[in-house]
Formats: C-alpha cells, structure tokens, sequence
C-alpha cells in the first residue's frame, strides 16, 4: 500500500488526540504504529473508531470486555500498547502489516475464552486486535451451509441457524460465548462430536489475512495451509476472518437428561461402568460426565457424578437403548425431556430449556449461565484415556476431590467413539481420533481474588494431574490445543521470526502458541532450511 494523501496537519492533530505526555518511553514503537496505520488507512476519522490507547478513556473496558477467566482480569495482568477493533474485514491487512513493520506482536482476540489468557497477553511488545465487530452470519438453508465471521459467538450461531430451520444444526461447543474464531481453529468439540465430528471437521472454506497482509480464501491459501488452521491454531497462521461451514441436519426432537449419583449411591461403579459402555454406544447417543464435590444432605463431604446427556431421538428410542446398553444408570423417563435442537443448546449451555433462545446471543448476558467457567477464576488442566481406569485409580480421584470446598473442583468426562473414531487422525492436524475412550478435563474454581487463593488452587490442580499420570495417554501425554496450558511449556521470550514455508505460504511462528500438526514442515529460515515434525503432545513451536 502507498501513503496517502493524508495532510501532514490532520496527521499530526490525529496523533495528537490519540497520544499524551504520560505516555512510557516506550511509547515511540506504538506511536510509529499509529503513524502506519494512519497512512495505510487514510481516513483518521475511521481509525479514531477503531483504535484505542491506553489513554483513551474505553481502553480498560474494551480490554476487560471479553476477560472470561478472572485470573487475567488483575492489574498485574500484561496489557496491549494499542487495543484495535476492526469494522472491516479490508482494514485488518493494514493492522497487520503496520505491527510487522514495527515489531508488535499480534494477539487476536474473537470470544476471549482462551485458558491462559493468550488473546489478549503477551510478555513481549503487543497490540490487540480484537475482532469483535467481525460477527456477521450468513445462512444458505438450501445448500444447507453458512457463513459466519470470526468474533461471532457459538450462541449467536446456533440461534441464528435456529431462526432458519428446526432440523438444520450445527456441531460445535457448548459454552454460548465462546468465539468461532478460536474454537473452530482448534477443533471444537461439542454435544454432537460422536455422530458428526468435530466443528472443524465441518469446515468447508475460510478467509485468513496472512502475514503479507494479503487476504486468503481456500483456493488461494493453499490445500495444506486450509488443513493447518482447521485444528492446527488458526493464529499460528494468520488472522482467520470468517468460516463457511457445512450445517447437519438432525430430528425435529431430541431428548435430554441429567441424572446425579453420589459415592452412597454406587458413583463410583457407575463411573467405572461408564467407560466400557459410552464410548461404544450408537453415534447418535452422548452420555458425558460432571464429577466433583459436593456437601451430602447430612453434612459431610462427598463425591457426587452428574450424567448429562444428549439423544438425537425420541425419548421412547433412548429409553429402550438405555436399558439394553445401561440400565445400571436407572434413567427414568421422568429423568428426560423431549426438546429442540436449541433447547439442547440452552440445556448443555448451562441454562434452562424455557428461557428464550436469544439468551446464546448475548457476549455477556445478563442471566448468567450455570457453567462453573464463566463465574469464577480457574485452572484447567486435560488428558485423554485409553485404557479403562480401575476403580482403585477413580477411589483415589475422589479423596483428591474431597480436599477441595463444594463446587470448587470439576472433572468434566467426555466420551469419544462414534464419528470421531472413524475420521482418521491425519485429516486434520487433531489427532485425538481412534484409541481415545474419552478425555478427562481437571477443573480448579476459586472466588477469591490473590495470590494466595490462586496458588493454592493451581496447586491442587497441579496435584491431581499428577495423580492420574498412570492412566492417561503416554509417549506423549496427549493434550488439546483448546485447553491451552502454560504447564506443558512456553518457547524463549524471543522476537519471533517471519518463516517462509516452502509451499510458499508465509506464517509467524508465535512464541507461546502451541502447534499440533502429523505433518512435516520445511522452513527458509535465516540460518539456512531446516525440517521439523512439531506435535503439540511433545513440544511448543519454537521460534
């Protein structure tokens, strides 16, 4: 792009408004940014809607906007030189080529849900380009697809595909506000994952600014490159602008339950059962697991394990299934609804099933969902299992869990089989297909802010992976690049370097994302070619 004509007066006064004398000495890097922008962008009065500066007034509240774990929401947390919110799809490649030229990392941001923060943190020089007015949907119920742009929320999906049809859906997460953008670009899992994948595995196209600033459709980035950001971390590559999906279809009625079970009432049996019958049960039936603490009805601590399911069927059909397949879980038919497909959505999304389906389409909505990890600070750690675990292994889970107060610990259990062990481990760089039973999430909850509240719940959280280490996967212990956790390592605080692929595609190798790929990539790199097979299960990208 050439400089505009842009007066050097109106430049200046633009710089002006946007900069103060408070600003640190190391202000001249984000000042020169903003000088790029300017004349990249050539209309001031459009970057003073999209940019803002640690003086500005909103920079706090856009930053703290889209903060959904309260670990990152303390003063101490890293904070951008420059917050940037696009209206535009055609401003972002400037946005980009402004911050290369000046040495800014770029952290994108679409719902903000990431664990350890990395949307919206660096510890090296930083702007944020948040993508949150980048959420337009677009449905085609004929050719049953859709468009949806990067920073739209999953609620937002689902209500609008809700609006079109009552048998078209779509398979992705559970939690309304996560973003698309980050999601789909690490796979994304959700209620229906047995019978249709994951979302990525639905992914038919996408839009990706690289790092030249050039605007990429399928056809043009590239076979391998597509397949890298459907699974592989779509920010290791670009900035992901939008997804066409391929919509399900699914009956008009589904049937859900959750039925809870505590250690008096034979949880611990019923768990242990739980893993040689879940994943073997036909692709339409989901059956996952919430185990944690809980104060008994005398007083006392106990474990308690919560069965949720979803059926794509009736409730006569699950019924019958259930006590062919698990009629040690006694589900009454009391026990299950008969909903939509967005009713489910409002059940696994932590609402009732008669509050209004507009509630998924809010970032922050004001009936507050149940899920423990949109209310309190927490540390989350993962694995996959596949071999059953015994139940001496589960009795010494549970004394874990006893350690920690009521509703303050969760192990979330989802069951694999299906569709996911059918679509081979190389189709998309998610390996997680064929040998998994299930993965195990390890959640720690606090409600106190500190140091030491925090330590000590990380800590314990820390403890219990480590406790499981016999009954997980091995060589390597497998991880999901959703569940990003800083545990497993970070690479040098090095200023990351430009690689060129020798496909041609160029990417940035981000310091602190991690990659999870079956392929083998060579790079041009300033010291000469080098080949690497990087797999997120042994080792962070380096730099």
């Amino acid at each position: 792009m050439k400089p505009t004509s842009l007066s050097y007066s109106s430049l200046f006064l633009f710089l002006a408004i946007l900069s103060c004398s408070s600003w640190p000495a190391q202000s001249h890097g984000h000042h020169d940014f903003l000088q790029c922008l300017s004349l990249h962008l050539q209309n001031t009065t459009e970057i003073s809607r999209i940019v803002y500066t640690p003086n500005n007034p909103s920079y706090l509240s856009i930053l703290r906007s889209s903060i959904r774990n309260r670990r990152f929401e303390s003063a101490s947390t890293s904070r951008p030189h420059v917050i940037v919110t696009p209206m535009y799809e055609s401003q972002i490649p400037a946005i980009v080529l402004c911050a290369k030229e000046n040495d800014l990392q770029i952290r994108t941001r679409s719902g903000g849900h990431d664990y350890e923060g990395l949307s919206y943190r660096s510890p090296l020089p930083y702007i944020v380009l948040d993508l949150v007015n980048l959420s337009e949907i677009t449905i085609d119920v004929e050719q049953k697809t859709a468009w949806v742009q990067a920073a739209a929320i999953i609620g937002q999906l689902y209500y609008k595909i809700s609006q079109t049809s009552r048998t078209l859906a779509f398979p992705a997460g559970a939690c309304p506000t996560v973003g698309v953008g980050g999601l789909f670009s690490g796979g994304g899992y959700g209620p229906m994952m047995r019978k249709f994948g994951l979302a990525a595995d639905n992914i038919i196209d996408a839009r990706m600014i690289d790092v030249e600033g050039r605007i990429l459709d399928r056809k043009s980035m590239g076979e391998d490159l597509f397949w890298a950001i459907r699974g592989g971390g779509g920010a290791s590559f670009g900035i992901i602008t939008a997804w066409k999906l391929n919509l399900v279809t699914v009956p008009e009625t589904l049937t859900v339950f959750s039925v809870s079970r505590t250690l008096e009432q034979n949880a611990t049996e019923l768990v242990h059962r739980w893993q040689y019958i879940a994943p073997n049960l036909p692709d339409d039936l989901l059956i996952s697991i919430s185990i944690g603490p809980v104060n008994s009805s005398i007083g006392e601590k106990t474990v308690q394990a919560s069965f949720g399911s979803l059926y794509l069927g009736g409730v006569d059909t699950l019924l019958q299934l259930l006590e062919q397949r698990f009629p040690e879980l006694g589900v009454k038919r009391e026990d299950c609804i008969e909903v939509s497909w967005i009713q489910s959505a409002l059940f696994f999304g932590g609402y009732s099933i008669e509050e209004s389906p507009q509630v998924l389409t809010s970032r922050n909505p004001q009936i507050r969902s149940t899920l423990p990890a949109t209310r309190f600070y927490f540390k989350a750690k993962l694995d996959y299992v596949q071999k059953p675990i015994p139940v001496s292994g589960f009795e010494g889970m549970w004394r874990l869990l006893k350690e920690r107060e009521a509703g303050m610990a969760e192990m979330l259990v989802v069951p694999y089989g299906g569709r996911m062990k059918e679509i081979s481990e190389s189709a998309l760089p998610f390996p997680h297909r064929a040998g998994n039973l299930y993965k195990i999430q390890q959640l720690a909850y606090w409600d106190e802010s500190g140091a030491e509240a925090s330590e000590t719940s990380i800590s314990w959280v820390r403890k219990l992976y480590n406790y499981m280490t016999p009954y997980v996967s091995k060589s390597p212990r497998a991880a999901y690049i959703n569940y990003r956790d800083l545990d497993l390592g970070v690479n040098k605080r090095v200023t990351p370097l430009m690689h060129k692929l020798v496909s041609g595609v160029k990417i940035t190798l981000d310091p602190v994302t991690f990659f999870k790929t079956s392929k083998v990539f060579q790079f041009d790199t300033p010291s000469g070619r080098r080949t690497e097979e990087v797999l997120v299960e042994k080792k962070a990208s380096s730099a």
